[in-house]
């Protein structure tokens, strides 16, 4: 579908497993390894996956060599994904060679549809196990020491692992992801996930709220509400007659403590109310920032993207959040090249980037993905050279608003929890505004440790960070 060909904001993330085990090491017989790629459902889910082996008698290890079983939790949504697996997936392959009694598998979004090719022709995995199926694992895993190829790549209309309390993998333990629903009834033609995640299914309001409230309780102070589109969220409580809307959700996290920061995402631009914008407005502990994927500034394209809205509504929906949240931060995503682009819709979404002037944008050129609508109506027409060169307009674009953006900001007091160390100098904090900004600044003589809040005057920028001292301690 998609292929990133810049690293300006979203490099595709990798993460190499650890747990916070809830068992003392010595119940542990056996290690794992989870390498996670693509969106934050799939970190998410590699959590869940951890608990579900830690009740296996398996520990996290950051030593691939060591293991007893890896995984790689996978993603389609660009190619270059699923080139990056299959290379990993290689190197696995001499390290069986070595280990014969070693398991390789393959969750997520590629299980499906590439697990003839990864089982049978290539030969480089032993399990293959679809994002519904994690439950099965116990019984895949034993399968698959027989020697058996193990497979379940079912998808369900009610699965939401509620009551799975996931094991934070390469937590900082100030900030986590609670998945609130899984799955897209949205059918964008250049969308595969629809196809590898099924339908929309919304997890217990209940389940949701307990789990946020056990991180706080462990000391997490922020909490970011997934799905695939939260604003369609909907679950309804027969037991107490209560019918719960994302709006009432948020607000329901939100009332946990005033110091547990709440975000969400992502939203669908058809679908975020007044509602939602109004609760975010009456609770200072959500965090006044959006990210609004638009895809493209042309109404023909949209279009032909299935995305069920104009520009026009667009710039409508934009204006009427900031209208409510004034400063509110805004992000999106963008998509150039798609098939029939011509250089007037090209211009349309510089032009919509240009009125918008989004904080963050995560910008790529069409791929075409197997299994997508537009795979089976569309021709993609718009050679690779267009597209590399239209994106790379668009990311010109957006570095000049990026910089603007943080330029506003200067001489500008913000609260900032503190995340950990900065990536430079352990010398230094860093840590995020309420609006998904990175402040970087000394640490001095305060007696500051992680998950605190401080106030923070900013004095100075780059295009992707500011640059402040710690004011009013």
């Amino acid at each position: 579908m998609l292929e990133q060909v810049t690293k300006v904001h979203d490099e595709m993330r990798q993460g190499e497993a650890f747990g916070d085990a809830r068992e003392e090491p010595h119940a542990f017989s056996r290690k794992f390894y989870i390498e996670s790629y693509g969106c934050a459902m799939n970190f998410a889910d590699s959590e869940v996956v951890a608990s579900i082996l830690n009740t296996q008698g398996f520990s996290a290890t950051r030593n691939v060599e060591e293991a007893d079983l890896i995984f790689l939790n996978t993603c389609s949504i660009r190619e270059k994904a699923e080139l990056t697996v299959r290379k990993r997936l290689t190197e696995f392959k001499r390290l069986k060679k070595a280990n014969p009694s070693m398991l390789v598998g393959v969750l997520g979004c590629m299980a499906e549809r590439l697990k003839s090719k990864f089982l049978e022709e290539e030969k480089l995995v032993d399990l293959v196990i679809g994002p519904d199926a994690y439950r099965s694992l116990p019984a895949l895993i034993e399968e698959a020491e027989t020697g058996q190829k193990a497979v379940n790549v079912m998808l369900s209309r009610d699965e939401t692992y509620a009551d799975i309390a996931p094991v934070r993998l390469n937590s900082n333990g100030v900030n986590a992801f609670v998945s609130i629903m899984r799955g897209c009834n949205n059918m964008c033609s250049f969308c595969v996930v629809p196809f590898t995640r099924g339908r929309e299914r919304s997890r217990d309001a209940h389940s949701i709220v307990s789990e946020c409230t056990s991180l706080f309780n462990n000391g997490y102070r922020e909490v970011t509400l997934l799905g695939q589109n939260v604003d369609s969220y909907y679950w309804h409580d027969e037991t107490m007659g209560e019918t719960v809307t994302f709006a009432i959700l948020l607000g329901k996290v939100a009332m946990i403590s005033p110091l547990l920061r709440v975000r969400f995402s992502t939203s669908h631009p058809k679908d975020i109310t007044d509602e939602v914008l109004f609760t975010m407005k009456r609770h200072d502990n959500i965090c006044k920032y959006i990210h609004l994927p638009v895809q493209s500034g042309s109404t023909r394209m949209l279009q032909l993207m299935n995305r069920t809205y104009t520009r026009e509504w667009y710039i409508s929906k934009v204006n009427r959040i900031r209208e409510l949240l004034p400063g509110a931060g805004l992000s999106t995503d963008m998509i150039t090249g798609f098939c029939t682009e011509t250089e007037e819709d090209h211009q349309a979404s510089l032009s919509l980037m240009e009125y918008c002037s989004y904080d963050l944008a995560y910008m790529y050129y069409y791929s075409e993905r197997p299994g997508t609508l537009a795979a089976r109506r569309y021709q993609d027409d718009i050679p690779l050279d267009v597209k590399k060169r239209r994106l790379q307009e668009m990311v010109d674009l957006h570095r000049t608003h990026s910089l603007l953006s943080m330029q506003k900001d200067v001489g500008k007091v913000f609260q900032v929890l503190i995340e950990g160390d900065s990536r430079k100098s352990d010398l230094h904090w860093a840590g995020r505004t309420d609006h998904n900004k990175v402040v970087v600044f000394p640490k001095e003589h305060y007696g500051l440790h992680k998950a605190d809040y401080v106030m923070v005057h900013v004095n100075e920028c780059t295009a992707g960070t500011l640059l402040g001292e710690i004011v009013g301690n």
